[in-house]
This record gives C-alpha cells, structure tokens and sequence, in this order.
C-alpha cells in the first residue's frame, strides 16, 4: 500500500511534488528571518530550578542595577597624577553615553578617616582622591584598607582598580506584567540590540584608551558584556560550523561521486532541510542558544549520512540492473531503503530525546531542536533526492572503483583473519572504559567554558584573582519576629559623638530594628565567611558597621545610635550602603560573597554544605533562620544534575534502541550483537575524559548517547544488508566481503563525513563545544572501526542467521 502510494506521489508525479516542496521551502524560508538566539543566564540554568526563582526574589527586594564592570591597570600608580587625569577622562567619557546612569570609580569614594566631625557631617562632607587638598598618598592607603572597598573597587596590592559602570533601567520594566509574551519578546530584542550598541560603545572608548600614550591594561566584564559576547559567540558558531561543514561535505561528495550532478542533488536536500528547520524555529519562537548553535552543522552531517546510502544504494542498483528503468530502479532503492534509514532515525531521534531527561533547559531544547530537524531530513532525503535523480539523472552516472573500498576491504580481511586481535583489543577497551569512567567528576569552572584569548576569560580571570572573586554566593539571615533580647542603649544621651543630634527625630520601628542580637548574628556570619579557603569578597551591614566605627573613634555605636543614624542618612546613601544588606520590612539581613571561581582546589557543593552545616552546628542557627542562594548555587546545583543526567540519558538511549533492534530484526542475539560495539564506543570516550580528568559539562554528557544514536546507524546498515546478502548465498564470510566492499564503503564514507563534521566545531571560543566536538568525533571514529570489525566478526562466531 505504502509502496503504491509513494509510487504514484512521488516517483510518477515529480514536477507536482517538486513545486510543493519549493512552496514549502520558500515559505518557511521567509520565517527564517525571525530566527532568533538567546544568550541569557536562563540557558544555563536547569528547568525550574527553585534557587532561581528565589534568587530573583531577594534581587528584587534588595535592589541591584545592572551594570558592566571595567578592571583599570595603569602602567604608573593609580596616585599618581598621569593615571588620576586618565581614570578621570575615562569617567567623564563614559558619563556622556546616555545609557549610562552613574560611573563608580576608585576616585569616588568617600574619605571618611582622619575628620573631626561627627558622622552625619562626615557623610555630607566626606572628600575624595580627586580633591586637590587630600593627601593622595593617605588617602589610597584608607581606600585599600577599607571593610567595604578593598578587593572590590582596588585589588590588595593597589595595582588594579575597577571601574563600575551603572547601567539605566528599562523605561518599560515597571509596567512589563501588564505587557503580552510578543510585546515583552519585543522589548527583549530591542533590549538586545541596545546592549550590542553600548558594549560597542564602550569598547572603542577602551581602545582608544589602550592604543593611548599610557598604555594602561582595561578589561571589560560584567553580565550584559558575558550575554552579548555569548550571542556572538553563537553567531560565529553558526557560520563557522555550517559553512566548514558545508565545504567538507563537497569535497566528501566529490571524492565519493566524482560526478558534478551527485555534488548538487545531495546539497540540495541538505540545504532545504536545513531551511526548512529554521524557518520552523522562528515560526515556533525556539531561540538557538550556545548549546544548540551547533544544530545546523549536525543537521547539514546526517542529512548528508542519509542521502550517501541512498545515492551509493541506488548507483549499486543501477550497476546490478542495467536493463530496467529508472523509475523502477529510484523505486527498487526507496523500498531497500525505507526501513533501514527510518530505523537510523528513529535511533538517532531516540538519542536526542534522551537528552530531555538531562533536566537542564538548554540541552532539553537541543533534544527537541534536533528531533524535528532529523525527521524533516528523512521527509526530504525520500522526497526531494528520489524526484532529482528522476528528473535530472536520466544517463544513471555510475562510478566505476568507489573510493574507500580498498580500505573496507583491508577491515574485512582483518576480522577474518585476526580474531585474537580483534577481541584482545576489545577487552584492553573495556578496562580502560571502567577505569576512566570511574575518575569521571562534574567539578567545573564557568570561566574554563571559555577560551583564554577570548575577553570573558582575561576580564574574568583578572577579576578573580584581584578583584574579589567573580562567582556571587548570598546567605540571607531571617530573624525572628519577636527580638527577646532587644536592647536600646542606654547610654545614648551620654555619648558626644552624638550629643548635638536633633533630639525629636521622628521614632519609628526603623530606630529599633537594629538589636544587639541582629547586629551579632551578621557580624558572626560575616567574620565566618571572611576566614573561608575560596571566599573572596564579603560585604554586609557589618562591613558598613566597621567603617562607622573607625569614623566614630574606634567606638562602637549602640543599638539606637544605629537606628538613628540609619534614619538621618541621605537617601543616596543609604540606597547605595544600606538598603542592599539590610531589608527591615522582611526582618532579615543580606551578606553577599564572591567565591575565587578559578581556583582549581575548589569544590563548589562541599563549600555549600561546609557553610550550610557551619551555620546550624558552629553559629547555632536553626533551619529557617538562614537561606544560601546566589548563582553558585544555580551553576552547583546544574554540575551535580550532570551526573544523574549522564546516566538517566544513556539508561534511556541503551533501552530504547535496543527495543528498536528487536522490532527491527526480531532476533535478540542479532540485535545484542548491533548494539554491543557502539556502546563499547561509547563507554570508550566516558573513559578518556575521565583518565583525562575532563570534568562533564553541559556538552560532554551528551557526548555517549549522542554517540550511541549516530553510531548504531551504521550497525543497522550493516547487518540489514548482510542480512539480504547471506539469504542470497548462505555462506558467512562470502556475505562479509560483499558487504564490506559495499555497504562498508557507504558507512566509511558517511563515518568520514560526520567525524570531520563534528571535528569543526574545535573552532569555537566555548570550550564545551569544543570537547563535544572532538569527543563526539572521535567516538564516531571508534564505532566505525568497530562495525567494520567487532561486528562482522561477533556475526561469525555466533552465526544469528543460521
């Protein structure tokens, strides 16, 4: 039935179908140019993580702006009068950006020691280095020594400064609930373009400053540098990977065909399956993120896989039945090769689904993403080549020698000749597997994602090892509603600093938030944190407390001095220093760290449970009266997932395409046999990356089932085709030369397309795609070697046909 069906459509009425599928083409094309890409901190993250949420609760109660941050590093000292002229020119440059709301650098903060007066005219009055009457020299020594600024706006040894930029809010952000998803997607993208504009901006102002008479070392960092550089990452991705793989694929066809017209029939089903997609993602609203920028290149390699067998099967047929027309020869080809290519499908698709049990967002897309993608393959590769070949190739070009059989061949004599190799080979494989898969760690470094000549990594890196840290971790104190041990200080009326304070300051519950109990509980935390290996920069109200001390003659304030010194302070002020450590309407408190991301010792989970435990057993805090967020605990919580996610993914991909393999063959031992070196394969690479102490990340976990999945088509392929040969001459080694000196040259062929496919994305600057390139591979290499040895030769020894 199908049969008839396919004849009639396709095969008899090409020019219709052909007309259809250029409609189909032209039409998603035109939607192709609402692809989009997506750089945001959301595609890292897993799905629905609830640390997540969370996180943007307290970023919202606590208030942060967005911001890029610049790391400045004269050649003179920052005090001296070249460097003080050029950071000043940098801000008053950056300042005339109209995107930019304030620009913080280390010549902006206060100076607060070494004054007579009291701490409310010392705030309203405080001087700074680029006041002409300060000494510079005393003043940068304050800075650096400073609770709240060392290793934040000046490194420890006062050679690298940062300078902050503060970026504008959104006009549109106060009303975006009241917005529809298409009108909030809209000012995502405008918001996109902006940030594209300002990094722009802002870099050739650095260059201007780099290329100048001083020479000073300027790195830009920061969140919306990171989202905008990974865009371009992805963009450059995209055409590195399409067209390296675009121009492999050519000469592949070449030295396969030697023949201009079987170049063009199978680019052209690659190129219109590939447009197809795209065009199918913008219609869907799918963005492509650093993930998924490699879909095209895979899609463009097992578009390709599949139109080689075709064409190698067909030209197969055409040479073995010279006498019968074409048609009945492109229909003689489909039905060979309906079920064996459906079947590498399906065990392809069963790969890319698998990766939707990963539990992590981006790689669930990329899952889905390919799915679609294969199957628009396989609707194309037994539409559009068959209605080519029979339009265009009516002189049925044959190749004479095919390319690679010399080699195929040499596999062959090699699994009949030499078993003790063959299966001593596979053994030392397997040990090795074990032994790398047992050192496998999910340990990993957002800054080791990318490359070290790349921006991100030198602004990154600089930042880590002198600027505090660059990972953000937060601990948030919730204090009891009812304070038992409130106190008001009672010496209050005593004390001179405060004497000539206005005496009916309104009183209200902000003056008696702040208890000695409160107070206590964040300097405990705070001194706790401070004396961590791998902890960079901490700030809290504590680190706020001890610069009001030093300016209140090393004495320490009372409770209601606290109070009513929070109450008289600008609201300048207090929105920068205070209101982003304390929430007195929640009743709980915030201290912010950065963790030494770069530091190779560190060990993010059992830094998080070291504090989680410290907190409750060492500072005797109970449960609910402390919460650890921040995006340490985002990247933590998705490198532990990774482990879990490897084997849910291979425990998926193993049972499903084993399933397949007894629909398919329905001979258990036959279909053990066409699994068997693919999962070596697999297990093989797993291996390597462990004895390499490559830690899994969110590329490499894919790496096994991917492989399985791609790898498992060329078993299919082989044995559906010995399977065909043996009924022919019943005789299992004449069946093995046969089959390696034909399906073999097409699995070659196919292996070489993909490995030096998947061998192009070492061109990336995101050092995850990189390794799953190189991995994937080589994994493919592997499995090859295997289906044209360990596979003929397990069909040899236990004979599954008989």
């Amino acid at each position: 039935m199908f049969e008839r069906l396919y004849q009639n459509i396709v095969l008899e009425k090409p020019k219709l179908v052909l007309s259809i599928l250029i409609f189909c083409i032209l039409s998603f094309g035109y939607f192709s140019k609402e692809f989009k890409l997506d750089a945001s901190s959301d595609t890292l993250l897993l799905e629905n993580d609830p640390d997540f949420l969370y996180l943007k609760e307290i970023t919202e109660r606590y208030g942060t702006n967005e911001f890029l941050i610049l790391t400045y590093e004269p050649k003179k000292k920052i005090t001296h009068d070249e460097s003080i002229n050029e950071l000043l020119n940098i801000k008053s440059d950056i300042q005339k950006f109209s995107w930019v709301k304030s620009v913080i650098t280390i010549l902006d903060i206060p100076l607060l020691e070494n004054t007579d007066e009291n701490i409310t005219e010392t705030l309203k009055n405080y001087k700074t280095l680029k006041d002409k009457d300060i000494d510079k020299e005393k003043g940068f020594d304050e800075i650096k020594k400073s609770p709240v600024f060392k290793d934040f706006i000046i490194s420890e040894d006062g050679t690298v400064s940062s300078i902050i930029v503060n970026i504008k809010n959104n006009k549109n952000s106060n009303n975006l609930e009241e917005l529809s998803v298409k009108e909030l997607e809209k000012i995502k993208e405008n918001q996109k373009i902006k940030n594209h504009e300002n990094i722009l901006q802002i870099r050739n102002l650095i260059n201007q400053y780099k290329n100048g008479n001083n020479n000073p070392n300027i790195y830009l960092g920061g969140v919306p540098m990171i989202a905008d550089d990974m865009i371009s990452f992805i963009k450059k991705d995209i055409v590195v990977f399409g067209v390296g793989v675009f121009l492999f694929i050519i000469l592949t066809l070449w030295f396969v065909f030697r023949s201009l017209i079987w170049i063009i029939i199978p680019l052209l089903s690659c190129f219109s399956a590939v447009i197809i997609m795209t065009g199918l993602l913008g219609i869907i609203g799918w963005k492509v993120t650093v993930i998924s920028s490699n879909f095209i290149a895979l899609m463009l390699i097992l578009t390709m896989a599949m139109n080689i067998h075709m064409s190698v099967r067909y030209l197969n047929i055409s040479k073995e039945n010279i006498n019968i027309s074409n048609s009945e020869k492109l229909l003689l080809t489909t039905k060979k090769m309906f079920w064996p290519i459906a079947y590498t499908v399906l065990t392809t698709i069963c790969a890319f689904l698998s990766l939707i049990f990963s539990g992590i967002k981006p790689i669930i897309d990329f899952g889905w993403m390919m799915t679609f993608g294969l199957l628009i393959s396989f609707i194309i590769t037994f539409t559009l080549l068959p209605i080519f070949l029979s339009i265009f190739d009516k002189n049925n070009s044959l190749i004479d020698k095919e390319p690679g059989a010399s080699f195929t061949n040499l596999l062959g004599n090699i699994t009949l000749r030499k078993s003790n190799l063959i299966f001593g080979i596979t053994i030392i494989v397997i040990l090795v597997s074990f032994i790398g898969i047992s050192k496998l760690e999910v340990e990993n470094s957002f800054i080791n994602y990318f490359s070290k000549k790349t921006e991100i990594y030198k602004g990154m890196k600089l930042i880590d090892q002198k600027l505090g840290g660059t990972t953000p971790l937060e601990i948030i104190i919730k204090f009891p509603s009812e304070e038992e041990d409130e106190e008001i200080d009672q010496d209050f009326e005593n004390d001179d600093e405060f004497e000539n304070w206005d005496s009916n300051v309104e009183q209200d519950n902000s003056n008696y938030w702040f208890t000695e109990n409160k107070i206590n509980k964040i300097h405990s935390v705070h001194s706790y944190l401070e004396n961590l290996e791998h902890v960079g920069k901490v700030l809290s109200f504590s680190s706020i407390l001890q610069v009001a001390e030093k300016i209140n003659n090393n004495k320490k304030l009372g409770n209601l001095e606290m109070g009513i010194l929070y109450s008289k302070l600008p609201d300048s002020i207090k929105k920068q220093i205070v209101d982003p450590y304390i929430s007195i309407k929640d009743n709980e408190a915030r201290i912010s760290l950065r963790i030494k991301d770069s530091n190779d010792n560190l060990r993010r989970n059992d830094l998080i449970n070291k504090i989680q435990y410290d907190l409750e057993n060492k500072l005797n805090f109970k449960k609910d009266e402390f919460k650890i967020a921040g995006v340490l605990v985002l990247f933590n919580n998705l490198l532990q997932s990774l482990f879990i996610s490897q084997i849910l993914t291979l425990g998926f991909v193993m049972i499903g395409i084993l399933v397949m393999f007894l629909i398919l063959f329905k001979n258990l031992s036959l279909s053990l046999i066409g699994v068997v070196p693919n999962f070596i394969a697999a297990f093989f690479i797993l291996g390597i990356i462990g004895i390499a102490s490559i830690p899994l990340d969110m590329m490499t976990i894919t790496i096994a089932a991917i492989t399985i999945g791609i790898a498992v088509d060329n078993s299919i392929h082989y044995i559906y085709r010995f399977k065909e040969e043996f009924k022919n001459n019943r005789d299992y080694e004449k069946t093995l030369k046969k089959c390696h000196s034909t399906v073999g040259v097409a699995i070659l062929n196919t292996s070489v397309t993909i490995i030096f496919g998947f061998s192009i994305l070492i061109f990336s600057n995101f050092i995850p795609t990189i390794y799953f390139g190189l991995f994937t591979g080589l994994a493919m290499f592997i499995a090859m070697i295997s289906v044209l040895t360990l596979l003929p030769k397990l069909i040899l020894v236990f004979k599954p046909f008989g």
